[in-house]
């Protein structure tokens, strides 16, 4: 037995109740079933609105705040990674923008902060010649 036949068998249950005047079964359907059926409609988008929220809205929130984190932290030397899959290593920052050094010639390259995907864990200070 599922949740949804439950529920239905409940409202059922409460609609087939006869009223303090000994009203018929019938009658008390008539004057109950409005109720019931409101709830029975609005039970189901509650429910997938509380399934939405769980499953879509609130990881979401969870990885734009780490996003937002990962690029307020950004620091002159971190080794980053863009979206267009370019690694460099931090030697500039303005409000929008970023300076790189990118290949052995350390050429620069200015990229917008939003298009930096990640922090890389390779300090250029450990690994400087597996960077070049």
């Amino acid at each position: 037995m599922d949740w949804m036949s439950l529920f239905f068998g409940v409202s059922r249950a409460i609609a087939e109740t006869t009223d303090a005047a000994g009203a018929t079964t019938a009658d008390a359907a008539a004057e109950i079933s409005p109720v019931a059926s409101l709830i029975s409609m609005l039970l189901p988008m509650v429910l997938i609105f509380v399934v939405f929220y769980f499953f879509l809205i609130r990881p979401q929130r969870k990885k734009d705040k780490q996003v937002k984190d990962m690029l307020n932290n950004l620091k002159v030397t971190d080794r980053i990674c863009t979206i267009g899959g370019i690694y460099g290593t931090i030697t500039g920052i303005r409000d929008d923008t970023i300076t790189l050094a990118v290949g052995k010639d350390n050429l620069q390259m200015v990229v917008a902060r939003w298009a930096i995907r990640s922090v890389e864990e390779i300090s250029i200070e450990n690994d400087a010649e597996a960077l070049n």
